[in-house]
């Protein structure tokens, strides 16, 4: 109980900050949010959303799951796109993972970590959907990273591909998709090269990130 009273004691120690800091910013953060932008990311604790990008509370609508995965059966993960982009109209969905992923490590080695293992299955699809690739990196640490790539570019391609991102595609609505990997060693970004805005522009999207996954070396 001693560590939960004090993570109350941080957060109002938090608020009173802020409240001195700004005394219009919890007034303003109450009303209707209007992000333009959905970070689907990883849960690793590791990996903030509003941080890495500098933005504060209320600018960035979030989905998290283990390895940052988005299925067509996964309802959760549906529904906050949905509301997403039919209700705060974001312009932007963030498909983001990270280097060193524990999911996509488990995948990779094989190794069996409970509950979670069906839900990494639809990594495993990933590492074998490109095993000519993955074949090809000796290095354990290269072979990990690509990986790590592989699975944010198609589940960007998934993303694209659900039934919401496609309806607000024919009506009109500005949105695009993109694909990044955060690296946890220096905190920086790294762009997968696949921007999607329109259902024509996936394939093509998608064979010019594949063609700019490394095989050998790391991604600048």
């Amino acid at each position: 109980m001693k560590d939960i009273h004090k993570l109350l004691q941080n957060n109002r120690e938090w608020a009173d900050r802020i409240e001195k800091e700004d005394p219009e910013f919890f007034h303003q953060l109450a009303k209707q949010q209007h992000p333009e932008y959905l970070w689907i990311g990883c849960s690793d604790s590791r990996v903030p959303a509003n941080q890495i990008i500098g933005m504060a509370p209320g600018e960035v609508f979030v989905h998290r799951n283990v390895a940052n995965v988005v299925v067509h059966t996964d309802l959760n993960c549906l529904s906050v796109i949905q509301y997403a982009v039919d209700q705060l109209k974001v312009k932007h969905i963030l498909i983001v993972g990270h280097y060193g992923c524990g999911g996509v490590h488990a995948t990779l080695h094989n190794t069996r970590v409970g509950l979670a293992d069906n839900w990494l299955r639809h990594v495993g699809d990933v590492a074998q959907k490109h095993a000519s690739i993955m074949d090809a990196i000796d290095d354990p640490e290269l072979k990990h990273a690509r990986l790590c790539e592989l699975n944010v570019i198609e589940q960007v391609v998934n993303a694209c591909r659900s039934t919401i991102v496609q309806d607000a595609w024919a009506r009109g609505q500005k949105l695009m998709v993109h694909g990044w990997v955060y690296s946890l060693k220096d905190g920086r970004v790294r762009e997968m090269g696949i921007d999607v805005g329109a259902p024509e522009d996936l394939q093509p999207a998608y064979e010019r990130a594949l063609a700019h996954v490394p095989r050998r070396g790391k991604r600048d």
